[in-house]
């Protein structure tokens, strides 16, 4: 097997350097819950929102200004428009809207209206045919909704659209990925950050920084919040200092743990990012890299997977898929395993790389994959 070509493409045009501190926004998930609360009391007291409070799932609350709220007999529509910071954004602006109606059966239908993309292709975590609006979302949905009339006694019909959705979508990679007819209402924490940043680098390598200087000799690089719980949990005797979110930044991370003499680099991340680092991909923003499927076809025959089955990775939607078409047939650890395993070769040569022209030591690499939650440890591999 032939080692990959290191790769650590610029940082896209729009990720500029700012004197002040990036501001964070709030994701279309958090707006669709806002949105569909406010239509949800206006509907239930038949007066009209101005302003609406929700629950981010940390348990946080926030108060966001309702820009439209109308009534109709048996019907309320809310609007809350997106601010998503100075995050470079194409649904920064959108008008999240709510339409809900009582409905006959206790409890909550959510429904995706104009906009709002229809995914069409496995492996999204979705059912083909559902609206694109991820589980969190979701949950946040029905939280805020419930704040707003007892669904165990009601029923509440909720309809999600997003007026100029469909074209916002064209600025993004839905409809490579098979969701259709407008954008996805996402989020897992509510919050929008701005990974993708020259700012949010430099803050990755501060951070790593200040755990050396507090004498920590291991960096746990987490590829986003639901993996870094995930990983303290799997990691309880490492101090929460360890632990890094590293976004799409992989090589400045490794390039300062090289500098500051860490003993040890744990990488915990889902399929898709583990698969650019094991193609070599070291800033692994989606604008500057792909998901290989021809590297994932090899690593399924590296694991002893069959030939159709190869074929089959091959043609995978996302390496979601691949992972799900995987454990469809048994083969997820040893897949898994196989993965983990090249990303930590990857990890390993970048690092003795930057540690030759350093004449240091490069640190040991432990790479764990887990599963979409972020929670469970699927595999994983040193080197």
């Amino acid at each position: 097997m032939t080692d990959p070509e290191l790769r650590e493409p610029d940082l896209p045009r729009t990720a500029k350097v700012r004197k002040q501190a990036l501001r964070t926004g709030w994701t279309t998930g958090t707006c669709a819950a806002a949105a569909a609360k406010a239509a949800t009391t206006a509907l239930a007291t038949g007066k009209a929102q101005e302003t609406v409070e929700i629950g981010l799932p940390d348990g946080r609350r926030v108060r966001f200004p309702v820009a439209e709220c109308a009534l109709k007999p048996h019907e309320a529509t809310a609007v809350v428009v997106k601010d998503a910071g100075d995050d470079p954004d194409v649904t920064h602006g959108a008008r999240l809207t709510a339409t809900v109606r009582w409905r006959e059966p206790p409890g909550i239908g959510l429904q995706g209206g104009v906009g709002v993309g229809v995914v069409t292709k496995p492996g999204l975590g979705l059912e083909p045919g559902a609206p694109a609006i991820n589980p969190v979302p979701r949950q946040m949905i029905t939280q805020a909704v419930g704040e707003a009339a007892d669904l165990a006694q009601h029923g509440i019909e909720v309809t999600i659209s997003v007026p100029d959705g469909e074209r916002m979508a064209r600025k993004t990679t839905n409809a490579r990925l098979g969701i259709l007819g407008g954008i996805s209402i996402l989020g897992t924490t509510g919050i929008v950050r701005p990974f993708s940043t020259a700012s949010w680098r430099a803050s990755v390598e501060q951070a790593i920084s200040v755990l050396a200087a507090q004498g920590e000799d291991t960096v746990v690089l987490c590829t986003g919040g639901r993996t870094e719980k995930g990983a303290m949990k799997m990691l309880p005797e490492l101090p929460e200092v360890c632990f890094v979110e590293v976004g799409d930044f992989t090589g400045a991370a490794l390039r300062k743990a090289v500098e500051h003499q860490l003993s040890q680099v744990v990488f915990a991340g889902m399929a898709g990012k583990l698969t650019k680092l094991a193609a070599g991909v070291l800033m692994t923003h989606y604008t500057r890299s792909k998901v290989s499927l021809d590297l994932l076809k090899d690593i399924t025959l590296a694991a002893g997977g069959t030939q159709d089955l190869a074929e089959r990775v091959a043609r995978a939607n996302t390496a979601r898929h691949a992972a799900e078409l995987w454990d469809e047939a048994a083969l997820l650890p040893a897949a898994g395993r196989e993965l983990c395993a090249r990303a930590a070769r990857v990890l390993r040569r970048f690092c003795e790389q930057t540690a030759a022209r350093e004449t240091t030591a490069p640190p040991r690499i432990h790479v764990i994959m887990v599963d979409f939650t972020g929670q469970a440890k699927i595999a994983e591999a040193a080197a």
